[in-house]
């Protein structure tokens, strides 16, 4: 990324005209469970092609989405759907068959919004499972499952927690999200990069229309991945708690500053669009409308006691990355001004470190927290500008937030780096301490194409970065079963995703255990295949690799 000088006139004047524009249609959205003004005419095909979601559960409820499309690949982005605004009956019952119908109504599925529809339920009982589903016309969409929260102030006996992330269509087949989907946790987390923005061809599969910048592009781009099975299947299983990172807009964006600078103009526009179309395709609340390009996407989401669930938006308010992006050894980094989460942000988390009485404290972000270190010698280090090693006074400031106010089990959840890693955290990783957290992080669900295996789990970087304790190069997902005296992590794997059909395994386990710090690992599996292995790799092309996957393209 090249680094633009941003001010913040320039910022309010773009940032206002976008607002301006995008006011009217805002100022037209129809609330959910408010019928429309006239009645429609119910389209003859299955207008539910897109499938079903439901997301951020409370106690006596969630939100549940669709979005009708009759053609998901049609260029405008409507899906092929009439000017029309439709009605869309939806339902909550105890049960699959629905005999025991619980909540009711209507929901309107406005063109102005890509005829998505988003409803919050309430009035439901606490920690219990319920099953949901929309009716238009004769035409039903396929049932999805949603658990309620836990009541405030209960301590639960477990939950299941699974997140994911970067799922890039034309790099494989998602297979990865229907193993998840068979798990039917009680949450999902997706941590960013749910659609790629580029366009091409891939492994047997391409992406519809060229790079996305435009509000129809952004629509098709959604509908295209959101017609793939085994997405369907992943939202159909549990609520989900999704938050972006770059790749729903643009890659390595940071704040209103574009991977381009030839694109600053416009981005602003772009980002609207992108946001835009983000909330139409996701089982967001009301208070995420976007405005403009501004959407409120940081959150917290509690389960009782037990868990509290950090939700952290790592673009929206950076500032840009230092020296250019890229991997370097750069002292400006190191500026305190800068911040990843942004001053606000930064501090409504530290808050709500002071506040939290929950057993487990997890942050759902985006980029790598802990150190990764790729220069062995002791004259340089050469970190990700585009991860917290490019922030390192803001990741010290929420780090030493946590320690201050005494969170009990602190745990980072991290995207981005398409392979699945361990890390024990420091205060100080020039001088570590004593260990004051760890981040568990997945593996993308395609991105990066087919990848390998060591048998020992380790990276080479690991010898001169003591934090990271576990690395595997395939794809896949992490499992967590959270109780109030441990937290259990599964790193499940598929060998392949160049084509469909991979099994997926269990690569390792780690535990935390209530009240220590410190990854403790429990199993690892067994080679299933010599093609997992890097077989001849030398430690400079594990490097290579690493980079290679986490950017999409050459190393250097």
């Amino acid at each position: 990324m090249t680094t633009t000088t941003r001010t913040s006139s320039r910022r309010s004047v773009l940032r206002a005209g976008v607002v301006a524009a995008a006011g009217a249609a805002s100022a037209g959205l129809v609330v959910a469970d408010a019928r429309p003004s006239a009645a429609a005419v119910p389209p003859r095909s299955n207008p539910f092609l897109l499938g079903v979601a439901s997301g951020d559960p409370t106690p006596d409820g969630f939100v549940l989405w669709t979005r009708l499309a009759l053609d998901p690949l049609a260029p405008d982005g409507l899906g092929g759907m009439p000017t029309s605004t439709y009605g869309v009956v939806w339902q909550v019952a105890t049960d699959e068959r629905f005999a025991d119908v619980v909540k009711a109504g209507v929901a309107t599925a406005d063109p102005a919004w890509a005829h998505s529809a988003h409803v919050e339920v309430r009035g439901l009982q606490p920690g219990r499972e319920y099953f949901y589903r929309f009716r238009l016309g004769r035409h039903l969409s396929a049932p999805g499952r949603a658990v309620t929260a836990p009541a405030a102030g209960t301590l639960p006996s477990a939950l299941q927690m699974a997140f994911v992330s970067c799922s890039n269509l034309p790099a494989g087949y998602f297979t990865a999200y229907g193993a998840l989907a068979a798990e039917r946790p009680d949450v999902v987390l997706h941590l960013g990069d749910y659609q790629y923005e580029g366009g091409g061809d891939g492994v047997g599969r391409h992406h519809a229309g060229p790079e996305t910048t435009t509000l129809a592009g952004y629509r098709q781009r959604y509908a295209q991945y959101k017609t793939d099975p085994d997405l369907q299947a992943a939202h159909a299983a549990a609520p989900w708690l999704a938050v972006w990172d770059d790749h729903e807009v643009d890659n390595n964006y940071a704040d209103d500053v574009p991977e381009r600078a030839a694109d600053a103009p416009t981005f602003l526009q772009r980002r609207a669009a992108a946001y835009r179309a983000y909330y139409e395709n996701m089982p967001l609340r009301r208070s995420s409308l976007p405005q403009g390009p501004d959407l409120q996407l940081y959150r917290r989401v509690a389960f009782g006691d037990l868990a509290t669930f950090h939700m952290l938006d790592t673009r929206q308010y950076r500032d840009d990355q230092a020296c250019g992006d890229g991997y370097k050894d750069c002292p400006d980094a190191a500026d305190p001004a800068r911040s990843l989460p942004g001053a606000a942000q930064e501090a409504w988390l530290l808050d709500g470190f002071r506040r939290s009485r929950a057993r487990w404290d997890l942050l759902g972000q985006q980029v790598f927290f802990g150190r990764r270190d790729r220069d062995a010698s002791e004259e340089a280090t050469v970190v990700s500008m585009d991860a917290w090693d490019g922030y390192p006074a803001s990741r010290r400031r929420v780090t030493q937030g946590w320690v201050d106010a005494g969170v009990r089990n602190p745990v980072v959840l991290t995207g981005d780096v398409h392979a699945h890693w361990a890390s024990d955290l420091y205060l100080d990783y020039d001088e570590p301490g004593e260990v004051v957290g760890s981040e568990l992080i997945t593996s993308s669900i395609t991105s990066g194409g087919d990848g390998y295996d060591e048998a020992d789990g380790t990276h080479p970087w690991a010898e001169w970065n003591p934090n990271l304790r576990f690395w595997t190069n395939l794809r896949g997902y992490v499992s967590t079963t959270v109780t109030p005296t441990e937290l259990t992590a599964r790193y499940r794997c598929v060998p392949y995703v160049s084509s469909p059909g991979a099994e997926a395994f269990t690569r390792a386990t780690f535990v935390l255990d209530d009240g220590e710090r410190g990854l403790r690992q429990t199993q690892d599996a067994p080679q299933r295949s010599a093609t997992l292995r890097a077989a001849g790799r030398t430690d400079a092309q594990k490097i290579a690799d690493t980079l290679r996957s986490e950017t999409g393209g050459d190393a250097s």
